[in-house]
């Protein structure tokens, strides 16, 4: 039996992308993530995010897949959103690390408030099930060590990509709407940061400042 957890990192973000990671060991390993200190990343200081992901690679599989603004933007303005993109990127995962022979749990940490849709949606995207227990629920990263892992793999990876945004652009804070230093970034830089491909064009905070015509882009995360 094995264990696989899936968790995102940077899906708020205005600025940069988000990751979403799976981490895959036996079961029998499950007591050494927990060891590890394996929990929801943002419990944990990056230093130690860091040295705990280099411990998680050494005894699991790990699938890291990144979702750069543009394509967050295509899904978003595109009419779908972002819950559905992440269904996929999961899947991604799952049918990356799935061999079909080993019976596999798959512990995911739900985006969705409707848990039952959102595994419905993710299902539909997966190729192959019949040696799958999959369980989507909020707080698996806290609750399950598999799951903290992929939380912590996911968090280091959206940090190196923020940092290297950082070294070309300057200080763009988080990268968060709330964040004051990431509204002063955006405000000071404004519409040359348009096709740079590290803008959120979809989101609100974005479109109050530099509208855009297209209806169907995204009013608030609350839609999802």
């Amino acid at each position: 039996m094995y264990l696989l957890g899936i968790d995102d990192a940077g899906r708020g973000p205005l600025i940069g992308p988000m990751f979403l990671a799976g981490v895959l060991i036996k079961s029998s390993e499950e007591k050494a993530l927990k060891e590890l200190g394996a929990t929801d990343s943002k419990l944990l200081y990056q230093k130690e995010r860091v040295k705990i992901a280099k411990e998680i690679r050494k005894i699991s599989k790990v699938c890291l897949v990144e979702s750069p603004p543009e394509e967050i933007d295509d899904a978003v303005i595109g009419g779908a959103n972002l819950n559905n993109l992440e269904a996929k990127k999961a899947a991604d995962i799952i049918n990356s690390l799935n061999d079909k022979k080993e019976k596999i749990k798959v512990i995911v940490d739900c985006p969705s408030i409707n848990t039952l849709a959102w595994k419905n949606k993710l299902i539909s995207f997966i190729e192959y099930k019949e040696n799958l227990d999959i369980k989507c629920e909020h707080k698996a990263d806290f609750n399950h060590p598999v799951v903290g892992a992929a939380s912590i793999i996911a968090k280091v990876a959206r940090e190196e990509a923020v940092s290297e945004i950082k070294k070309k652009f300057g200080n763009i804070g988080s990268g968060y709407p709330s964040d004051p230093i990431t509204i002063k970034f955006i405000k000071l830089k404004g519409k040359q940061l348009e096709n740079t491909g590290i803008v959120r064009k979809s989101w609100s905070t974005w479109r109050k400042l530099y509208p855009i015509s297209n209806k169907n882009s995204q009013s608030s995360l609350k839609e999802f």
